[in-house]
């Protein structure tokens, strides 16, 4: 059975300092490299066949600390901007606490958790998964119809409207799914494509 597993990167200084990072390239965290190295040591003893990331350098730093633990080859890694994380507008680099108390709590719920609004001058989540999906169709689908493992090392919500593609998630369920950074989730698939099996490793 084929085999798909994403991961968000581990936690950026940005997530620390609680800001909108959006597709700011900021760097990880000395906790968000010992995250990656983690899910390196829960992904050591897969053979992937390939690996696609963003064209940040926190996805890119993930992936390489994830495959630094392999047991397997180093495998060919593709990198798109298709991947990269949603477009925050006018919130990149704001503080989250202190622009909820600007625009309420309810608002800025709403950029950041609801599929079709975007932030001022930003990205709402339907505007990503119209970049993420087409590209994970072309490149991505193939190789796991091929019967092959893919690794996806990403961002919260491009890997949320990847998820929400893979798993029929509904526009309303998705407010609620959050990704952890550097938990790694598995899909298997069999011989027809079918999903068989998902879940956190």
């Amino acid at each position: 059975m084929a085999l798909l597993v994403l991961v968000r990167h581990g936690q950026s200084q940005w997530n620390l300092e609680n800001r909108f990072t959006g597709d700011v390239d900021v760097d990880l965290t000395v906790l968000g490299r010992q995250e990656a190295s983690r899910a390196g040591e829960k992904l050591k003893e897969i053979a992937f066949d390939a690996a696609f990331t963003s064209v940040l350098k926190r996805a890119q730093e993930t992936l390489q600390l994830i495959l630094e633990q392999s047991r397997h080859p180093i495998v060919p890694i593709f990198m798109n901007k298709a991947l990269n994380e949603r477009n925050y507008g006018q919130l990149q680099g704001l503080n989250k606490t202190e622009t909820a108390k600007k625009f309420g709590e309810a608002q800025v719920e709403l950029w950041r958790r609801s599929f079709d609004i975007a932030p001022p001058g930003g990205e709402s989540l339907k505007d990503t998964a119209a970049r993420v999906i087409p590209y994970y169709q072309e490149f991505i689908e193939p190789l796991l119809k091929l019967n092959q493992n893919v690794l996806i090392v990403a961002h919260g919500n491009s890997l949320r409207a990847l998820m929400m593609f893979i798993e029929q998630i509904s526009q309303a369920d998705i407010a609620g799914l959050d990704i952890p950074t550097s938990a790694p989730i598995s899909y298997r698939f069999d011989a027809k494509f079918g999903l068989v099996k998902m879940g956190y490793l």
